[in-house]
């Protein structure tokens, strides 16, 4: 089983068959970040096991990192939990977000190889594709943010950016049926790739974050 390195986990490595561990561990985030499995909720072990059709062993090592990654919460004794989403946290994600991938934009103008600016390229004609859902929308959005952090070339960054962009995938799932229309946020990223693909790394850097910061107004002004 082949994987694209910017949909999964952000390791840096492409075409690798999974192991066991990564294919529970993608498979239990995706189910967080959707909220297939609740804030809250109990994570439980044994069920995940058999649903995935591989041992406990892997299923811990993957509950393991989705503990560093704050997406469980695991209590001796109790069990493990989904962590439960606080909406202050938006603003605290929106800082980080703002810095980071502005510089992941950046970077990406200056360091992005012919294939990846043509991989970018065929990422525009996603975005253009127009009445999706929004499941669907969210999934373009994420692909183009995944794509531009790999294209930095910077594993540490792209790592630290995949944690955080998959809090913020659970945050737009808990709100996509309040949120306003969302491909116009979608088609924001339209500028931001033909900036990087163009080399023009400040305008890359301050068109991903006004696209971070609008995010945020959007979720808030549903509250």
């Amino acid at each position: 089983m082949a994987r694209n390195v910017n949909a999964e986990d952000g390791t840096g490595r492409e075409d690798e068959p999974l192991s066991l561990f990564e294919r529970a561990y993608i498979a239990i985030r995706d189910q967080l970040i959707t909220n297939q499995i609740r804030p809250g909720a109990p994570v439980r072990e044994d069920q995940l096991s058999k649903q995935l059709g591989v041992g406990r062993t892997p299923v811990r090592e993957a509950i393991k990192r989705l503990e560093t990654e704050r997406l469980v919460n695991v209590y001796p004794r109790r069990g493990v939990f989904a962590t439960d989403v606080h909406i202050t946290d938006m603003g605290l994600l929106t800082e980080v977000r703002t810095q980071l991938e502005g510089q992941a934009a950046f970077l990406a103008a200056a360091r992005a190889t012919n294939a990846e600016r043509q991989e970018l390229r065929q990422l525009l004609d996603e975005i253009a594709q127009r009445g999706r859902n929004a499941v669907d929308q969210i999934e373009v959005d994420s692909r183009v943010h995944r794509t531009i952090s790999r294209c930095a070339h910077n594993a540490f960054l792209e790592a630290t950016l995949a944690t955080y962009y998959n809090l913020i995938v659970r945050i737009w799932h808990l709100f996509i049926d309040r949120l306003p229309e969302i491909t116009d946020h979608v088609a924001e990223l339209v500028p931001v790739v033909n900036a990087v693909v163009d080399g023009d790394g400040e305008r890359a850097r301050q068109l991903v974050i006004e696209h971070v910061i609008g995010f945020e107004r959007a979720v808030m002004s549903t509250l």
